[in-house]
C-alpha cells in the first residue's frame, strides 16, 4: 500500500511528495534492498538517462557518495549524491535532474527515506521528495509526476515486491 500525504504547510513543505509503504521484510533487509540492490528493482529499461543500455543503479554507501546509473559499456551518469547515510534507519539523496530528466547539478532536490520496524519482519518505508520549488515554473508539474504511479508510488511498489520476494 502506497500512501500519499498532503497537508497545509509552508510552500517548501507543501510542494514535497510524501509516500509510504509497508514492506514484508526486516528493517536491515529493507534498507539493503533499497540502497545496495537498487538495480534489481528500479525499472532501468524505462527510467534511465544514459544512451547505452543501463545495467545498474548504484548508491555509494557513505555520506558524500554518488548516486548514479552504470551502462553496459561502463559509462556512468550521475543522478545525485548521498547526503546522509544512517543504516538501517535513514538515507538522504540529492536528486540532480532537470524537469526534462537530464542531469543538472544546479537542480538539487532531496529524497529522504526512513526505515522503521513495523511489527515482526515488517518495515515501514517513508519517502519524502522535497525542494521541488527548484523546478521554478514547473514545480506543480514535477510534484504531480513524482507523486504519481509513474513516479515514486510505482517505484516503491516495485521495490517492495523485490524486498518481499526473498531474492
Amino acid at each position: 500500500m502506497v500512501e500519499q500525504q498532503q497537508s497545509q504547510e509552508p510552500q517548501s513543505a507543501a510542494t514535497a511528495v510524501r509516500q509510504s509503504i509497508v514492506v514484508r521484510a526486516p528493517q536491515e533487509r529493507a534498507f539493503a534492498i533499497f540502497t545496495e540492490r537498487m538495480g534489481s528493482w528500479w525499472p532501468l529499461d524505462n527510467y534511465a538517462l544514459g544512451t547505452q543500455p543501463v545495467v545498474d543503479a548504484v548508491v555509494e554507501p557513505r555520506a558524500g557518495g554518488r548516486w548514479y546509473e552504470r551502462s553496459e559499456d561502463g559509462s556512468e551518469v550521475d543522478w545525485g549524491r548521498v547526503v546522509a547515510w544512517e543504516p538501517p534507519d535513514r538515507v538522504v539523496l540529492t536528486w540532480e535532474l532537470s524537469a526534462d530528466f537530464r542531469p543538472d547539478p544546479r537542480i538539487q532536490t532531496e529524497v529522504e527515506l526512513r526505515f522503521s520496524p513495523d511489527g515482526a519482519h515488517r518495515t515501514r518505508v517513508e519517502l519524502e521528495h522535497r525542494g521541488l520549488e527548484a523546478y521554478g515554473e514547473r514545480t506543480a508539474e514535477m510534484r504531480e509526476t513524482y507523486g504519481s504511479d509513474g513516479g515514486w508510488a510505482g517505484l516503491l511498489r516495485a521495490y517492495a515486491a523485490t524486498a518481499e520476494s526473498g531474492a
